[in-house]
């Protein structure tokens, strides 16, 4: 378990829980426009658990990560790789800009590398979630390419990939 002390709340940063599956749920429901069925959100947590994380303050869950692993032409190196992919990642409003999303987007890009042994990993991101970009930039992401019309309201998404 990764542990972040900030001011007063520890966060700790652990790979979630089955049952704790619907506190992440309620959580994608509240901060984000994109939804999966539990069956979606269960086979991630079965197939790669160690790079499904949650944030946790106090014993609340307050964000998470969620990943897989692909095999496919990496976005950095042309060449056939094992990718890992940020599928969705949200943090509660009201623990934001706490660094939360960086410590999450940390911890499981580690654990792609080291228990998946990801070369790559990628992501897509609204183009109007500047904060978001701002902080896959940060973390060394490049915008490879512009989706057109990628997400179901028709808004366009940056594919962003970095090496590991």
């Amino acid at each position: 378990m990764y542990v972040i002390i900030m001011g007063m709340n520890d966060i700790a940063i652990r790979e979630v829980r089955k049952e704790e599956l619907k506190d992440v749920i309620e959580i994608n429901l509240l901060c984000l426009p994109e939804h999966y069925p539990y069956d979606f959100w269960l086979d991630h947590l079965n197939a790669w658990g160690k790079a499904f994380l949650v944030a946790e303050i106090n014993g609340k869950v307050v964000g998470y990560v969620m990943c897989r692993v692909e095999t496919g032409l990496g976005f950095i190196n042309r060449k056939l790789l094992k990718l890992g992919h940020v599928v969705s990642i949200a943090v509660l409003p009201d623990y934001r800009r706490r660094g939360i999303g960086m410590k999450l987007m940390l911890e499981s890009m580690d654990r792609l590398k080291n228990h998946y042994g990801v070369e790559e990993v990628y992501l897509e991101v609204r183009v109007s979630n500047t904060p978001a970009i701002r902080l896959y930039e940060g973390l060394g992401f490049k915008k490879i390419k512009v989706l057109r019309h990628y997400y179901l309201d028709g808004e366009d998404a940056y594919l962003m990939a970095r090496g590991l």
